[in-house]
């Protein structure tokens, strides 16, 4: 059982700690609840770009990464579509270093034409690297806009097109931070060599002064009922064809989440899975092939993508995945199948959040998205989950109505 301390200063800031005197060091997870779903259609690729500008010098601090190397630390971050990420590691003589650093770039950054030039050209950097020049890079871009329609979940965390973040002004990123990156809009977990007493401590004495800002209800529109097949078909100059299938499914607060979850696993964790075994060992139909969920807050995708082998055709490729699918539907998980994927499962969860850093990464997470001392309840979700409810559940989704497939093909 992890233990879960909690408290809230006046201004909104949530703290949940955990003290694991089994290490010497002290992390500290700040989690804002920003992702690029919050974004405009006509400028996205901003929560990304804030991960950047976070390191770029905050209003007291022209220089991050210095005071952080200086008392023995590392840190790093993160964004997707929900939220935006930022943790540091220090040892626990040290610790106050970090609530200071983390505390003056909320309070607000060095908003300087220089640093937002840098941290623009290093995201349009990555941008090409990793969606323009690279094999298969915009396969996301291409299945998302097929995938949603309305839900702002249509685009990917990195943006749109490099157009939206090579031409965001410096009022555009400071409207975008104080609107968002607010101690009422962020989740401090702190874990490691620290007690709850000085965790409380530090808080209010670095965080504390910061005023709570208007952050905006979220309003998002509600994607629309998929119903018809879509498909599309690009060709790139890349080593292979690659097929990629989504279906819609549940969002993470509804309780088919954890069937779903299950189900990707049943299809394509581990060599005994069904895909593996099936698809890539015996019919040898493809050389490589996945299924694993999005793992949105609201309703997400379940995706299925694979490489086929030499010789066989997109088209023989889908049609046996579709007969996969199709069996997972009309004949129930057998309990040794289902009690090995249990079992990874249970194994992974022990042995992440064994690790102090994991943990305070969890539990801001699990704080979002209901309590923090709900990481203790995750397992038991999992394993509650029965072949009936996969069955079920994969007879709503598994439906061509339901799904939108990406033919990616070689160049001739």
């Amino acid at each position: 059982m992890i233990q879960v301390n909690r408290h809230t200063l006046a201004n909104g800031l949530r703290i949940v700690h955990n003290e694991d005197n089994s290490t010497q060091m002290v992390a500290l997870n700040i989690l804002y609840d920003v992702g690029a779903r919050d974004e405009d259609p006509a400028h996205t690729g901003f929560a990304h770009l804030f991960e950047h500008l976070m390191f770029g010098g905050s209003v007291n601090v022209p220089d991050y990464d210095t005071p952080v190397q200086n008392a023995g630390g590392e840190n790093n971050a993160w964004t997707n579509n929900d939220i935006t990420n930022y943790y540091i590691t220090l040892p626990y003589q040290n610790v106050e270093t970090g609530f200071w650093l983390e505390s003056d770039r909320m309070l607000s950054l060095d908003f300087s034409p220089r640093s937002l030039e840098v941290q623009r050209q290093v995201v349009i950097e990555e941008f090409k690297q990793r969606n323009l020049n690279q094999p298969y890079g915009d396969a996301s871009h291409l299945l998302r806009e097929m995938a949603y329609q309305t839900h702002p979940y249509r685009w990917p965390t990195i943006g749109k097109e490099i157009s939206h973040i090579a031409n965001a002004t410096l009022e555009e990123v400071k409207d975008f931070f104080f609107r968002f990156y607010a101690p009422n809009n962020a989740i401090l977990a702190v874990t490691g060599h620290i007690s709850f007493d000085e965790t409380v401590r530090l808080a209010e004495k670095w965080f504390g002064s910061i005023s709570s800002r208007d952050v905006r209800v979220r309003k998002l529109p509600e994607e629309t009922l998929q119903t018809s097949i879509r498909r599309m078909t690009v060709e790139r100059p890349v080593p292979v064809d690659a097929l990629y299938m989504a279906f819609h499914m549940c969002n993470r607060h509804h309780a088919d989440y954890y069937v779903y979850d299950m189900i990707t696993d049943v299809l394509s964790s581990g060599r005994s899975s069904r895909f593996i075994r099936s698809l890539v060992h015996d019919q040898k139909l493809f050389t490589s092939i996945d299924a694993y969920i999005s793992g949105s807050l609201d309703e997400g995708l379940i995706f299925v993508t694979g490489k086929p082998s030499e010789g066989v055709t997109l088209e023989q490729a889908e049609h046996a995945v579709w007969e996969e699918l199709e069996r997972l539907k009309t004949v129930p998980v057998a309990e040794v199948e289902l009690e090995k994927v249990k079992n990874r499962y249970e194994s992974e969860q022990i042995f992440n959040n064994m690790n102090y850093l994991n943990l305070a990464t969890n539990l801001a997470y699990f704080e979002l998205v209901n309590r923090a001392e709900d990481i203790n309840d995750e397992v038991g979700k999992y394993r509650s989950v029965t072949a009936a409810q996969i069955q079920e559940v994969a007879t709503r989704c598994f439906v061509p109505e339901n799904c939108s497939v990406l033919y990616y093909k070689k160049q001739s």
